[in-house]
């Protein structure tokens, strides 16, 4: 394949080093995310993606177009303005919907596969645990990821601001 073919056929670089101001972000009319260029170029049902969800949440962030290409790339979400920045809340918070537990009541078995009974941030929930490979610790001993049988995560931001029960039941699969 010569050069020109090559050249041809190659994807359009990603717009990142675009400056914020040279894009804005609305809805259209089914509440999906339009990206406009200040050129005019719009780009339809974008998706927004953190590059590190837990460990830095407020920084990195990538607008993925259809096609799965990244369009822009924001080194700080706090950069962006402030309208662009709520759309961009709104759709990460029903993207990254990872509830944290505040207190383990009960689980069935202390071995896997077991159904823990939990109080989260956002309520009571039943999650089986599969196996125990499916609790990673974040960053030290402290910080938790607990993924259910059903694919939702759960967070547990410190393990030492659990009650003792729930501490006990925990240290039981770790």
């Amino acid at each position: 394949m010569n050069d020109d073919a090559h050249t041809a056929n190659a994807r359009p670089a990603p717009r990142a080093a675009l400056p914020l101001a040279a894009f804005t972000l609305s809805r259209n009319a089914h509440g999906r995310l339009v990206l406009t260029f200040a050129d005019g170029t719009v780009h339809e049902s974008i998706t927004p993606v953190r590059a590190f969800p837990i460990a830095a949440p407020g920084e990195g962030l990538s607008l993925v177009g259809t096609d799965g290409h990244e369009l822009v790339w924001v080194d700080r979400i706090a950069q962006l303005e402030a309208d662009s920045l709520r759309l961009i809340e709104e759709e990460l918070e029903a993207r990254e919907f990872v509830p944290t537990i505040e207190k383990i009541v009960a689980v069935s078995s202390f071995s896997t596969p077991s159904t823990w009974d939990v109080v989260t941030d956002r309520g009571t929930a039943k999650l089986v645990l599969k196996a125990e490979e499916d609790i990673r610790r974040l960053g030290g001993r402290t910080r938790l990821l607990i993924a259910a049988n059903d694919g939702l995560q759960f967070r547990v931001p410190d393990t030492t601001a659990l009650d003792k029960h729930s501490r006990k039941l925990l240290e039981r699969f770790l």
